[in-house]
């Protein structure tokens, strides 16, 4: 017997919080704000890696390949929601982080040549 779940305030809540994400940025100042914040971290934490596994010298090809493997959860993840209704922004908003990502482990890789 499948396991149902319960219909609460907080799941209700957070199903409708993509939904309000998208109503919220149908302007298009908030919505460039906000993929510019999501770019922003992206690169953050991609700069952040990069620095960690350059300062520690420890299994470089071991973060490298779980860095990898999130990517190409994240672009799965963007086909899922590209045949499901979804509101645009989220696609938009996992776009922007992925390439903040790769840019930021992209400048501290050239930072070692």
């Amino acid at each position: 017997m499948p396991l149902r779940i319960q219909k609460t305030v907080l799941y209700k809540s957070s199903a409708k919080i993509v939904d309000r994400l998208a109503n919220w940025a149908a302007n298009p100042w908030r919505r460039y704000s906000l993929l510019v914040i999501i770019f922003l971290i992206g690169f953050f934490l991609g700069s952040s890696l990069g620095m960690i596994n350059g300062v520690l010298d420890l299994m470089d090809p071991v973060g490298a390949f779980i860095v990898l493997i999130f990517l190409e959860i994240l672009i799965k993840a963007r086909f899922i929601f590209l045949k499901s209704k979804k509101p645009k922004i989220l696609i938009l908003v996992f776009d922007m982080f992925r390439i903040g990502l790769l840019y930021g482990l992209f400048s501290e890789g050239l930072k070692l040549l």
